[in-house]
């Protein structure tokens, strides 16, 4: 059974950080492309950033300078550094795990979501 359970959300003021953390449970955790998406009240999910098994990164524009993700391949877990932190970074932030066989299949898995209010 494949988990992923993130922690770390949470309400805080504008121009703070918090750190967002994903531990996966049930995958092979190294090959996989880890992420962070976000969705906000009344839009569509969309990408925050992505780290692949190999460790190259992907930002969205909105967000590069102020977020960081990085992996644990140890500890199986990815997290979310956010800092310098505004008002429209509110949503529910979603950890996913994606990898592709060599046949092409696909393998994505989801957390939960974990809520960000930025808000003073």
């Amino acid at each position: 059974q494949v988990q992923l359970v993130e922690s770390g959300g949470g309400l805080v003021q504008p121009g703070g950080s918090l750190r967002l953390s994903c531990t996966a449970s049930g995958i092979i955790f190294s090959i996989y492309t880890m992420g962070w998406y976000r969705q906000a009240p009344g839009k569509q999910r969309e990408l925050v950033a992505t780290i692949a098994s190999g460790g190259s990164t992907n930002y969205a524009d909105s967000v590069k300078g102020r977020f960081t993700i990085a992996r644990d391949n140890l500890k199986n877990t990815v997290y979310l550094q956010m800092n310098s932190l505004k008002p429209e970074d509110t949503a529910v932030y979603y950890c996913n795990a994606e990898y592709y066989s060599s046949y092409g299949s696909p393998y994505v898995y989801w957390g939960q979501g974990t809520q960000v209010t930025v808000s003073s």
